[in-house]
């Protein structure tokens, strides 16, 4: 299994980041830039990492305010905006000038942004469960339950959490299954189980809509409209409807899609199928 490197880096505005860096099998690898969701971090990628790596130098970051990147003193910056610039410097610092990338979520609307913003950077996209129109429903659900719960006085606890807030999203997960996922998102800290990302977070979102979709976001979209795109979507996606995904391909008919059966908001994507039409997308 493919190794990484930890990769910390400092962003103009003082705070120190991290990612992760899976070398490939060359120095002149083509490179693939993996962006998480909103209360997410590096761990949603570490089962598909190593095997994307067998091609790829993959790079997995981690947004400020999650897992071993600094917590933002100032709220307000957690935005999307701030963590595209964050990115364009991490890629900077590593003398990236092209690449793939896979954006879950949140990261989705960041490939759509960074793209607009350097349409020369990314060579494929793939779009984790998410597009330009965010689905009333699971908005809801996520402003509902990122910046509550953040300490557990147990692993079993954490697990019943876990399974409490994405059991819509994996109704078919084992035992083993969800607590590998809070092991994902949670971490222990002096003898504590925490969810591993700042409890303000979601302080913009939850203080204005604009914050989490942004009017301009089927314009980003347009941007891609020449790009070689992959849309992966849960079958069971609240967050992510079908209208919005018919419109996508309107827009954009050279547009791949892929329907993860049995799942809603977000695939993991290591899935049965998922990562070997990922892995043959970014290499044609």
């Amino acid at each position: 299994m493919a190794g990484f490197e930890d990769y910390f880096y400092q962003v103009k505005d003082g705070l120190t980041l991290y990612a992760r860096d899976y070398r490939g099998p060359s120095a002149n690898a083509p490179v693939v830039l993996c962006m998480h969701g909103l209360s997410r971090n590096s761990r949603d990628f570490s089962r598909i990492a190593p095997t994307l790596a067998k091609t790829h130098r993959v790079i997995v970051v981690e947004q400020r305010g999650r897992g071993r990147s600094a917590y933002d003193p100032q709220s307000d910056r957690y935005t999307p905006e701030t963590y595209i610039g964050d990115m364009f410097e991490l890629l900077a610092k590593l003398g990236i000038q092209s690449c793939a990338t896979i954006g879950t979520s949140m990261g989705g609307l960041m490939a759509m942004g960074m793209n607009a913003i350097a349409p020369t950077l990314f060579t494929h996209v793939v779009i984790n469960d998410i597009g330009p129109e965010l689905a009333t429903e699971g908005l809801d659900r996520i402003k509902k339950y990122v910046g509550t719960a953040s300490e557990f006085p147990d692993w079993q606890s954490a697990v019943a959490h876990t399974k409490t807030v994405n059991g819509v999203a994996f109704p078919d997960y084992s035992d083993d299954e969800w607590r590998q996922f809070a092991e994902q998102i949670c971490t222990e800290k002096g003898g504590r189980v925490m969810l591993d990302y700042d409890m303000h977070i979601s302080d913009p979102m939850k203080n204005s809509d604009a914050a989490t979709a942004p009017a301009v976001l089927w314009s980003l979209f347009d941007h891609l409209e020449s790009k070689p795109l992959l849309l992966v979507r849960g079958e069971l996606s609240d967050l992510l409807d079908m209208d919005c995904v018919e419109q996508m391909q309107r827009r954009h008919p050279r547009m791949q899609r892929l329907s993860v059966p049995r799942v809603g908001h977000a695939p993991m994507l290591d899935e049965p199928g998922v990562l070997d039409a990922i892995v043959a997308f970014i290499n044609n």
